[in-house]
């Protein structure tokens, strides 16, 4: 199924703003059920600040967002979340006085179903520990108690308990060990195959290109390219000039 015929999050001319800075001048793009797309960019590109906007977390923003059919390009955050649109923020901001169980439970939302009426993959705490098998070894444990791998880990679980349609993952592989890469690796993929979308925002080449069907590339707020991930993968001029590979 192509992102041109179905659509799960299609961005217009969007733009956001911290105050009186704008930071996101005129995006467009995206992504289809099942598909990954890496937001690729130097520190400081935007990359973050475009989940954000995404995600309704920035209260000046304008162009539009449809995701499933829904406009919400002016939704606040908590009605954006519910309609199936989950986020992984880089913080991890788990619950550290609460523990892995309880984190988990808060996240906790209905069974979804797609567009077409057809039943969204669900998750519940016994697949999220077979999932991620170090969490399912410390469900009494204190989220302030875990190593940060632990903590991103909890972050995303706490968000798939959501049971989201699409999520917004920030940098899942930045100052984690290469095992929770790998399980990171694992997991994206295991979503994929389910059908969920994933927009991942990640500098580190190699994840982006285990997991990612395709890429944009930011560069001061701007998508400077678009390609699949092995077009980007291939083209030394454009990862020097932006990335800096």
């Amino acid at each position: 199924m192509s992102a041109a015929a179905a659509p799960l999050l299609r961005a217009r001319s969007l733009c956001a703003w911290y105050g009186a800075a704008q930071i996101i001048f005129d995006v467009d793009l995206h992504l289809a059920r099942g598909e990954v797309v890496a937001l690729m960019g130097r520190n400081g590109a935007g990359k973050s600040t475009l989940l954000k906007a995404l995600m309704g977390m920035l209260a000046r923003r304008s162009g539009s967002v449809d995701f499933i059919g829904h406009d919400i390009a002016r939704l606040p955050s908590h009605a954006i979340a519910a309609l199936g649109l989950g986020y992984v923020p880089e913080e991890r901001r788990i619950f550290t006085d609460l523990t892995v169980l309880q984190n988990l439970q808060v996240g906790q939302q209905p069974p979804r179903h797609w567009p077409d009426g057809s039943a969204a993959p669900g998750w519940s705490v016994p697949s999220l520990f077979a999932l991620f098998p170090q969490l399912g070894q410390m469900p009494q444990r204190l989220g302030a108690r875990m190593s940060g791998g632990e903590q991103q880990m909890l972050s995303v679980a706490r968000t798939l308990m959501g049971n989201p349609l699409l999520v917004l993952l920030d940098e899942p592989s930045e100052g984690v060990a290469p095992l929770v890469v790998e399980q990171m690796v694992q997991m994206i993929l295991a979503l994929k195959r389910q059908g969920v979308a994933i927009l991942l925002s990640e500098q580190n080449m190699h994840f982006a290109e285990l997991v990612s069907d395709r890429a944009y590339v930011l560069e001061k707020g701007q998508i400077r390219y678009q390609a699949t991930m092995a077009e980007l993968a291939a083209n030394g001029a454009v990862r020097q000039a932006f990335l800096g590979l």
